[in-house]
């Protein structure tokens, strides 16, 4: 039998444990309240994604897991990518925010001594389509006569964006591109803005030649006749009223260059950890509530989870290393 001392110091424990608000079992399941990083300022989309999450985990967990989004700037992703190398290295009680920004500064070595292979890539629930347009009397009527016109002179063509040079729109463009055999892919033309807004504005006036970006900044203009569509950078079509788009995988273009929303946690979890967080990720991003968030914010879906996540991250990474080199954005 446990002396008093002895059951005393049990109650203690069990009850810092309880006070903690977090715990995992052996099976892997947790419960209480987790970390979310989101490895920027507040407003922004790896914010819009940590919080996100904490509206549609409760009822994937039957209420058992809080999150809350701790803000961690710096770096373009950079700080909190490390700290969740250095600082939660086996710790399942935190997952981070991620993007298509994360993946091109991976493949540019914008983080450096880190790879994506230092930590587990557990999911992605939704994406922006990235999205090739021009203005409505432009005489580039569909992706293949923009394409011919870059065959034959790289530098004919001038895109606007919303990211910086070597950034996620830049990179669009030179992914469709190199996949459809343009050569001198650094000559090919590209000036960056502040917004999607004002890359689409100088598009319709015809000071920029085409819009290079997502679908949820463009549409009202694709639906008012003001912007022509070419390709949507996506392997499904959009819904209705964009579903006359066709898809780059259609135009017979291995190109998915979509902005996803996904999740990556510490290398050291347990599998049974990970599993769980695959498990609930799934389960959470089939809840009605993330199919308002979306529709609310333009996204669509983009189910990949697990291995297949994890796969799909590496690839994307060696494919954005490959274009960066060949125009110049990796020197060695």
């Amino acid at each position: 039998m446990l002396s008093k001392a002895r059951k005393s110091a049990c109650a203690i424990a069990a009850f810092a444990v309880m006070l903690s608000g977090a715990a995992t079992a052996q099976d892997g399941s947790i419960t209480g309240t987790v970390d979310c990083i989101a490895p920027a300022g507040p407003g922004g989309g790896w914010d819009f994604t940590c919080r996100s999450l904490g509206q549609i985990i409760g009822g994937a967990t039957d209420h058992q897991v809080n999150v809350q989004t701790k803000n961690m700037p710096g770096a373009g992703g950079g700080v909190g990518y490390a700290h969740m190398i250095t600082k939660r290295g086996d710790d399942p009680m935190v997952i981070a925010a991620a993007s298509t920004a994360t993946t091109a500064r991976l493949a540019q070595g914008q983080f450096p001594g880190m790879t994506a292979d230092m930590v587990r890539w557990v999911g992605a629930i939704g994406a922006d389509p990235g999205i090739i347009a021009v203005k409505k009397d432009s005489p580039y009527e569909s992706l293949d006569q923009l394409l011919a016109a870059l065959k034959k002179d790289s530098s004919s063509v001038t895109f606007a964006g919303a990211s910086a040079v070597g950034g996620w729109d830049h990179l669009k463009i030179l992914m469709t591109a190199h996949e459809a055999g343009v050569k001198n892919l650094n000559k090919i033309k590209y000036l960056s803005y502040n917004n999607g807004g004002s890359a689409v504005t100088q598009v319709i006036g015809g000071h920029i030649d085409a819009l290079v970006g997502v679908v949820s900044s463009s549409q009202g203009f694709i639906e008012s006749g003001d912007l022509r569509p070419l390709v949507v950078l996506n392997d499904k079509r959009l819904a209705p009223p964009l579903d006359e788009i066709p898809t780059s995988n259609e135009l017979g273009l291995d190109v998915e260059a979509s902005n996803w929303r996904g999740f990556y946690m510490p290398k050291g979890v347990t599998d049974a950890e990970y599993e769980w967080w695959v498990s609930t990720l799934r389960q959470a991003s089939e809840s009605e509530e993330w199919q308002h968030i979306m529709k609310q914010n333009g996204l669509v879906p983009f189910e990949r989870y697990g291995k297949d996540f994890d796969t799909f991250v590496n690839d994307q990474v060696a494919k954005l290393n490959q274009v960066s080199r060949e125009v110049g954005l990796i020197q060695n």
